[in-house]
């Protein structure tokens, strides 16, 4: 499966492993007003868009039919586990949890 993070900055991450997408993540402690999330993209079209204060949301932007979804205070080991589960493609795991609308 193919996938790729932007960092907070907005650099793109090609197929991050694990500890990439540690160190991405991390880098949310320089977020700020314009710069303010990180986040995986699955080639499904699947994200998840992580937020300093804990705000994770998911959301097919090429699939009008599904609505975003938010998790407030999501931790930071949780975030990883999510974008891992993204990483390889598993949608029904994330889709399961959840998500406000």
């Amino acid at each position: 499966m193919s996938c790729f993070m932007y960092d907070v900055m907005g650099g793109t991450v090609d197929e991050p492993d694990p500890e990439t997408m540690r160190r991405v993540l991390a880098g949310l402690a320089d977020a700020d007003d314009e710069h303010p999330d990180v986040s995986l993209t699955h080639e499904s079209g699947w994200c998840l868009g992580a937020f300093r204060g804990g705000l994770l949301v998911r959301e097919n932007p090429d699939d009008d039919s599904v609505a975003p979804g938010r998790m407030r205070e999501a931790a930071r080991e949780e975030v990883l586990r999510l974008f891992g589960l993204l990483a390889a493609g598993d949608i029904t795991s994330v889709e399961a949890l959840p998500w406000q609308r």
